[in-house]
């Protein structure tokens, strides 16, 4: 393979199964292993990440995007997929698919006894906010430019009202 062959493979193609994981857990109900893929990638548009969570385990709190879309697909295990207040068995093969918007506040749950993994993919927009309807909180984010970004999570009670600190 030639040097730009080299380049061009480094910028364009992940393999999951040799992607470095990094163990994301807070007891009792989080714990789960992530490979954020597109990373050092060319992509712009997309991320992508294999995440294995621990039997009876959550991958993330219940939240819903108001700008990124996303989509899962389970590769290996069950559970249920907490969603706009319902639960959904989830299996091997099934693909889901989750618009922005406050009508599908989602979140995956390993109710087996086994390892849950899967694929995530989604847009990644900017800026985005992100609500966690159990905790009341938000999360604001975005670019500020020159290869910056901004992040802010806070609950709607810690708003400062649009005129302080201003003259």
């Amino acid at each position: 393979m030639n040097e730009n062959s080299k380049e061009l493979a480094q910028r364009l193609i992940r393999n999951f199964n040799d992607a470095q994981t990094e163990r994301e857990a807070r007891a009792p109900l989080y714990d789960s292993l992530c490979a954020r893929l597109a990373a050092g990638t060319a992509a712009r548009k997309l991320g992508a990440s294999i995440d294995t969570v621990a039997p009876g385990k959550r991958s993330c709190p219940y939240h819903f995007h108001h700008a990124q879309e996303e989509m899962f697909i389970i590769l290996e295990g069950g559970g249920t997929l907490r969603v706009a207040g319902e639960m959904l068995s989830l299996r091997s093969g099934d693909i889901v698919f989750i618009p922005p918007g406050p009508e599908y506040p989602h979140q995956i749950i390993n109710t087996s006894e086994a390892p849950l993994k899967y694929l995530s993919i989604g847009t990644r927009e900017a800026p985005e906010i992100v609500e966690y309807p159990d905790s009341g909180k938000y999360l604001a984010s975005g670019v500020q430019g020159a290869g910056t970004s901004f992040s802010a999570v806070q609950r709607v009670g810690n708003s400062v009202d649009y005129w302080d600190g201003e003259q």
